[in-house]
């Protein structure tokens, strides 16, 4: 399983508020079924690598049906193949040695 960072921006939007997009871009991720973690950057999504990049895909066209003529959209992802990935996994781990 991987996991995937993502965010999505509107450029030239006609106000500086963002949360109306994210609403929109968040219930794709909803719908999708995928486990995910909202924080204030961005979105963490996990899932198959291939249901990834669907989401990510839908998330970044999505931003265009509202007028926005260009959306910048930033994506990392982790794939790792030796073990399941799970949400806050990697943190737990990182907090364990501390």
């Amino acid at each position: 399983m991987a996991c995937m960072e993502i965010s999505v921006v509107p450029l030239g939007t006609k106000t500086i508020s963002l949360s109306s997009y994210v609403v929109d871009v968040l219930k794709i991720v909803k719908d999708s079924n995928l486990d995910y973690q909202l924080t204030d950057m961005g979105t963490t999504i996990y899932g198959d690598i291939s249901s990834l990049f669907d989401v990510a895909q839908r998330m970044h066209e999505s931003v265009f049906s509202k007028n926005v003529k260009r959306v910048y959209t930033i994506i990392k992802i982790d794939d790792r193949r030796d073990k399941s990935v799970k949400p806050g996994s990697k943190k737990q781990s990182v907090e364990e040695k501390l």
